[in-house]
């Protein structure tokens, strides 16, 4: 309990920090640096982590709350840019393993899985499974998370002056209580019965699509307050963050540093594949670099929802992506053994 106290105190300073210096998206980022800096420090910290992923069904009936029939089916124009994303996750496989394999010597199973842009969990599972190094996966893909998720807010401010100040929805007080318990009922039917068939992203899909079918009914007519969202982004923020917990000099040098690299590949194919589709028109570039950058699903819908992007397009591509991936991995891992 010390632990998690701890962890608390110095997420909840590392908020009071940002809001101070006036430094963008303070819920989110404050946490990831302050237990960055502390984990880096030796501190020992430890998150909840059955709390941590109930605060994600915040995010999936937030997205799911702005379904509504004419969304949907602007949707169906969204596959000349969804047909990209297979192709983006291949050209990140071919070039991710030979790195961590040939340049910083990981056997064959970690190289694959650090490769893969899944959910960090997901590939934690196979990659271990598969004899892979549990921790240099972890941290590996705690460090693609954390660069993107850090490098993007200060990219869509210089970019195209996105407005990050801007609340992620109105405050709690001003919605009826039916609304609110409306909001609670699709987060955990929708988490719940998506863990109970193995759905993949169940704390984030399953209120998503729940939530979604409340909106397209006229049931659900508002978004999450304010309030759970900033909760979310703090609980999101803190668990990136706490993932280098007990990092050590060694881990720095390899894991880190790989990590670290991989990430300058990644933007780079990212920034590839966001002209190519800016520039043939097929979407606008804010939303397809959220659409497309190799971050968490979580983290980026909500940055999606504070810049006032098109929420159903972005969580459209990394749905897909995670579903590629998750579903791809285990069988080209074996072809390409």
């Amino acid at each position: 309990m010390i632990r998690i106290a701890l962890t608390f105190g110095i997420a909840g300073t590392g908020v009071a920090l940002f809001h101070w210096a006036d430094l963008p998206l303070p819920w989110l980022l404050g946490p990831i640096f302050a237990c960055l800096i502390s984990a880096l420090l030796g501190v020992r910290m430890k998150s909840i982590r059955l709390l941590n992923e109930g605060m994600r069904t915040v995010l999936g009936v937030a997205v799911g709350a702005t379904f509504t029939p004419v969304l949907l089916a602007s949707m169906l124009g969204m596959w000349p840019t969804l047909m990209l994303i297979p192709v983006m996750t291949v050209v990140i496989g071919l070039i991710g393993v030979p790195y961590f394999r040939r340049l910083w010597g990981f056997d064959f199973a970690t190289s694959y899985y650090s490769a893969m842009p899944g959910g960090l969990q997901d590939m934690l599972v196979f990659g271990e499974e598969a004899g892979g190094n549990p921790r240099s996966l972890s941290l590996i893909h705690a460090t693609r998370v954390m660069v993107i998720v850090v490098a993007l807010p200060f990219i869509l401010q210089g970019v195209w002056d996105a407005d990050l100040s801007n609340p992620p929805g109105a405050p709690a007080a001003s919605l009826g209580l039916d609304q609110l318990a409306l909001m609670v009922a699709a987060a955990l039917i929708g988490w719940r019965g998506a863990k109970a068939i193995g759905m993949f992203g169940a704390s984030i899909l399953g209120p998503l699509i729940v939530a979604a079918a409340m909106a397209l009914t006229g049931l659900l007519q508002h978004r999450p307050p304010a309030e759970a969202i900033w909760a979310a982004q703090f609980f999101i923020g803190m668990t990136v963050g706490v993932k280098y917990t007990g990092i050590t000099m060694a881990e720095i040098r390899r894991d880190l540093a790989a990590g670290l690299g991989f990430c300058v590949i990644l933007i780079v194919l990212t920034v590839i594949f966001v002209e190519g589709v800016y520039t043939a028109g097929l979407a606008p570039g804010m939303e397809t670099l959220l659409a497309f950058a190799p971050g968490g699903q979580a983290e980026l819908t909500v940055l999606a929802l504070i810049v006032g992007a098109d929420v159903a397009f972005v969580i459209a591509h990394h749905v897909l992506r995670i579903f590629v991936v998750i579903l791809g991995a285990p069988l080209f891992a074996r072809l390409f053994r």
